[in-house]
Order: C-alpha cells, then sequence, then structure tokens
C-alpha cells in the first residue's frame, strides 16, 4: 500500500491497531514473525528491534545471536482474521547485525540487491505467481490427514468442487489485503486447488506470494482443514507447482524477451536445489505436467519454459519447474540475476521443441538436457556452478548443499 513511516503511525494510532507483526523468514522461505506493541514502533524505526537469531536454522549460534527487524512500511497491511477492534497489521522486514551491516542470510535483502543492479543495467523485471495447494480433511484431534477434502477434478464445480467456498474467501481475503487475485480453480488432483494473482514488481510478488500461503493455511484452518503446498503430497496424482510468469521492461518485442529467458535456460540446473529444495520435490518433476527437460516453446505445457499466447502488457515467459517449497525470495532473485546474465552475454534461445514431451519416444528426447533427478544432483550442480558462487551467499548455499 506504499505506506510512509509516519503515515504508518497515524495508521496505528487512528485504526485501533493493538498489535504489529514484524515479518521475516528463514532461508528457505519458511515465514516467521514476532509481535510488538503500538508504542515499540518508533523504536523499530529508529533502531530495529532485536531477536535471537540463533533459534532461526542458519541464522547464527548462540555466541553471535543478536540480529535486528527493521519494518518496511511501505508492506503494511492488516489482518483481516483478526478482531476488527484492536487490529492486528503486519509489516515485512529487513535483517541487520547489530552494527546495520545488512544481515546476509536476509534473503528478502538478497532480492532487493538483485532488483537493484537491474535498474542500475536499464532493466525492471515483473513476476506473477501461480501456486497450488491441496486441501485435506483433519482428523478428530485437529491434526492434519491426508484425506482430500474432494474428489473432483481439473476445473470441476460444487457440489463435486468443495474447495469453491474456500476459494472463495482466500480471494476475497487477499483483496482486503490489497492483493488483487486474477482467477481460481479446482486442479487435477482431489483436493487440489489452484489461485493466480496478477503480476507485480520483483520485491512486492515475493511478498505477495510469502502472504498468500499465510491466508491460504489460515483460511484453511478456519473451515477445518489443512492446507498442504509440499511438493508432492499424495503418490499418484499431480504435485503442486509454482508457476513463476517474468516479463522484463525494456522489451516489449518477442526479441527483446528471448534474452532473458536463454539465460534462464542457460542456469537452471545449478539454480534448481534454490527452486526444488526438498527430496519430495523430485518426485514431482518429470511427470503429470511437471517437468523433465530444460526445453522451451509456445502455449506447450510440456516444456520447462513456456511462453503464453499474451500479448501486450500480459506477454511474458513461464517457468513451470519450481515448486511451493521453494523460498520465493531467491527464486526471483536467481530468475532476475539469469535474465540480466542473458541480456549481458546476448545469448539466444535454441530451436523451441514443438513436442509433447509426456508422449515423446526417446529418440526424440535424447540430445535434450534434463533437470536434476533427486535433491543430491541437484545440490552438486549448484555447488560446482561459479555463476551461483558469484550471487548467492556462501552461508546460504551451504545451507541448501550441506
Amino acid at each position: 500500500m506504499n505506506y510512509s513511516k509516519e503515515e504508518v503511525l497515524q495508521y496505528v494510532a487512528e485504526e485501533d491497531v493493538k498489535f504489529i507483526r514484524l515479518a521475516f523468514c528463514d532461508v528457505f522461505g519458511k515465514q516467521k514473525n514476532i509481535s510488538i506493541m503500538p508504542e515499540e514502533l518508533p523504536r523499530a524505526f529508529a533502531y530495529g528491534i532485536a531477536f535471537d537469531a540463533s533459534a532461526i536454522a542458519g541464522f547464527g549460534d548462540e555466541a553471535h545471536s543478536d540480529l535486528f527487524l527493521h519494518p518496511d512500511p511501505e508492506t503494511l497491511t492488516w489482518l483481516p482474521w483478526r478482531p476488527e477492534h484492536g487490529k492486528v497489521v503486519r509489516m515485512f522486514c529487513t535483517i541487520t547485525y547489530p552494527d546495520g551491516r545488512p544481515f546476509e542470510c536476509d534473503t528478502r535483502t538478497l532480492l532487493k540487491q538483485a532488483v537493484d543492479d537491474a535498474k542500475a543495467a536499464g532493466y525492471t523485471f515483473f513476476f506473477g505467481a501461480e501456486q497450488e495447494f491441496y486441501l485435506f480433511e483433519l482428523d478428530e484431534k485437529n491434526e492434519p490427514t491426508k484425506v482430500p477434502y474432494d474428489k473432483a477434478g481439473y476445473m470441476d464445480i460444487a457440489p463435486e468442487d468443495r474447495g469453491e467456498n474456500v476459494r472463495r474467501e482466500i480471494c476475497l481475503t487477499l483483496e482486503q489485503m490489497g492483493i488483487r487475485p486474477e482467477s481460481s480453480h479446482h486442479e487435477v488432483g482431489p483436493g487440489q486447488n489452484e489461485i493466480d494473482f496478477r503480476y507485480a514488481d520483483a520485491l512486492a510478488a515475493a511478498d505477495n506470494v510469502m502472504t498468500f500461503q499465510t491466508v491460504v493455511k489460515t483460511v484453511a484452518r478456519r473451515n477445518g482443514l489443512y492446507a498442504d503446498f509440499s511438493a508432492k503430497p499424495l503418490p499418484g496424482v499431480p504435485g503442486n507447482g509454482f508457476h513463476i510468469n517474468c516479463s522484463v521492461k525494456p522489451g516489449e518485442t518477442p526479441a527483446a524477451q528471448e534474452k532473458p529467458v536463454a539465460g534462464v535456460l542457460d542456469k537452471i540446473v545449478p539454480m534448481t536445489v534454490f527452486l526444488n529444495p526438498t527430496a519430495q520435490s523430485y518426485e514431482r518433476l518429470g511427470q503429470m505436467k511437471a517437468p523433465k527437460y530444460v526445453s522451451w516453446s509456445h502455449q506447450n505445457r510440456s516444456q520447462l519454459v513456456r511462453i503464453p499466447a499474451a500479448e501486450g502488457e500480459y506477454r511474458r515467459a513461464e517457468l513451470r519447474s519450481p515448486d511451493p517449497s521453494a523460498n520465493p525470495y531467491i527464486a526471483f532473485a536467481l530468475m532476475i540475476r539469469a535474465g540480466l546474465y542473458g541480456i549481458q552475454n546476448g545469448l539466444t534461445l535454441p530451436a523451441p521443441v514443438d513436442l509433447n514431451l509426456y508422449r515423446a519416444d526417446s529418440a526424440a528426447t535424447k540430445d535434450l538436457q534434463t533437470l536434476p533427478t533427486s535433491l543430491e544432483a541437484a545440490k552438486a550442480a549448484a555447488k560446482a556452478d561459479e555463476w551461483i558462487k558469484k550471487n548467492i551467499p556462501e552461508k546460504i548455499l551451504n545451507l541448501y548443499c550441506k
């Protein structure tokens, strides 16, 4: 909503705000927060709020445990599921050391740096996210089960699609928080759903992904359900994808958009451990509309990169390999870095693969490079790549590849 610090202080005073959540995420994209009272907000803006980093995986040890959260006023939003009287609001934060130095494992800052470098080179990247999730029933102790909420299929309607009301509540909640959903529908798997929202600049888009998962999980619980964003919640049915739509400006012509896509294709293998960070991720890749090969084509959902049928401001490239266990700040930062690599090195796209790769025989695919087939293979590819070492801080690389 692009508030200033002064406007945030005024909003908190005038809107009966009683708690301010300062939100951040660990290196793997799991959201964390600390709540402060309104009277602590001026201190948070001026100096930051200290927290025990040793309790966050990868953030530090007991000997060097203090880090500081600095709220970004532009990210202020209220949490509609909390009481209207005595409101709760949330802001995303930058993380620093006590002396003010940026904390190298703050992945939101990592994305900010990539955005700034792109702007310095004359480019702005925009992202739109499509995340899939399953809705499962809870047992008598309110613990998650693996029983899908329904048995509906792709774009089915009620009564077969029982998730319709849940999706509507999610979309309305997102709208109240300033995020614009574009579409929602039932996906292929039983109990599987998808909600897509409008593209935004890189930082806002990553913040929106974090907010989206929180809203989905919260609304699901309010309806007596569990929302599962893992890569492969059930065997024998589709996994959850995190399809990332990306466009670059300037670059309105098709030719101008090719170089960033060529850069992503060139660097996708060493990037994969950050886009697919769990062992379960590799149970999804290569089957049921999840890509296996490093390839691209127009309108073809069997490819790693698909160029959808869209014109003007909606022209974009869609990367189909990531899954929702990825940290969106790292994912978008690497896509920007790879896009710049393609632009600055004048890379060109290979020939499109105009085949259905899910049905193509081995003769048609024998010359295509494949994505890593296991988490260990993805780790090895990242550790061996100098471009990754240049663009991912050593601490983060070690955490992903240990």
